[in-house]
Parts: structure tokens; sequence; C-alpha cells
């Protein structure tokens, strides 16, 4: 029942869930923090990208990553693999139910209602893997296209995602009356 979310999302239901997601996500920063923090780093120690992702920083180790990655591959399948897989089941339901609409213009107005929202959860979720998943070039000159690839990737699913997501835009109109005055200003 995808339209009783107010009722089944309380907040016993909601706290101990972000609550819980916060603990998981500190511990798995303290894992691959306390782990590359281990590593010997030689040479150039810029990071070559935008953020201070971990496969970039791991990139500057001059020691064996192995334990790193298998860790990284871990914590892949703990917080992307099983979320994405929960997240598609739902989905599965929620499509059944507006295919169970008896009227056209009600399946119409309910995918409508929907497709923003899924539009942000493919784009999100569907970048994540061509930037983990994909396999490393050995061509020296293939690894700078990879490095930029890996740049736009991480921008893709860190600035366009935010941007398509219609709760910001939508729901929260003293966010763009916030964004209107700082544009106006500058």
């Amino acid at each position: 029942h995808p339209l009783r979310y107010p009722v089944v999302m309380s907040k016993a239901a909601y706290v101990p869930m972000a609550a819980g997601s916060w603990v998981a996500g500190g511990v798995n920063f303290l894992v691959q923090v306390s782990l590359a923090v281990q590593l010997p780093f030689c040479g150039d120690s810029t990071i070559n990208h935008f953020t201070c992702e971990m496969l970039a920083v791991l990139k500057l180790g001059c020691a064996d990553i192995s334990i790193n990655m298998v860790s990284m591959a871990v914590a892949n399948v703990i917080f992307l693999a099983v979320p994405v897989l929960f997240i598609f089941v739902s989905h599965i339901f929620i499509l059944t139910t507006i295919l169970r609409i008896p009227s056209a213009e009600g399946r119409k107005k309910a995918f409508s209602t929907c497709s923003a929202h899924l539009t942000v959860v493919v784009v999100f979720y569907g970048t994540i893997p061509f930037m983990y998943g994909k396999p490393k070039s050995k061509d020296p000159l293939g690894a700078d296209k990879q490095d930029l690839a890996d740049k736009l990737i991480s921008l893709f699913y860190g600035v366009v995602t935010s941007m398509l997501n219609p709760k910001g835009h939508h729901e929260e109109p003293d966010q763009s009356e916030a964004l209107h005055t700082v544009i106006a200003r500058s």
C-alpha cells in the first residue's frame, strides 16, 4: 500500500532507521579510513578527483591495497547492493499497484507522480556501478581518460541527482526563495 506512506512511516519507524543508517555509515567510514591511513604514500600527494573519494586516495598508496578493496567490496554489497535490491522490489510493488488502477487517467497520474522520483533513483544508483564496477585500464593513456570519467561520474551522481530531486524544487518554497535571494545578491 504505497499511498499509506505517512501512516506507516511514523516517528517510531523512521528514527531507528535513520539512526541505524548513520551508525552503519560511521562504522564503515572508520573501517575504510583506518585501513587507508595504514598505507604508505609516496610520490605526488595530489588527489586527482573533485572530492576526497576513497578510490582516488587509495591510488596514491605505494603498497598492496587488496585488503582495502576487499573491505570496500563487502561495504558495497552491504550498503549498495542490498538497498538497491530493496528499492527494486519496492518499485515492483509500486508498479504492480499502479497497473491495477482501472482508469487510464489514474494510471497516467500515478506514473507522472512517481516518474520524477524514479528518475532520481535510476540516475543515482545507475551511475554508481560505472564508478565502482568498471575494469581498470592497463593503458597509461587510458588511465587519464578513466580519471576524467571517474570525475564526471562522481559529478553526475553528486550534483545532477541533487538538481533532479523534485523535493528541493517543489515542496520546499523556502529553499527556492533562499536560492533566488543568493543569486540576486551576487
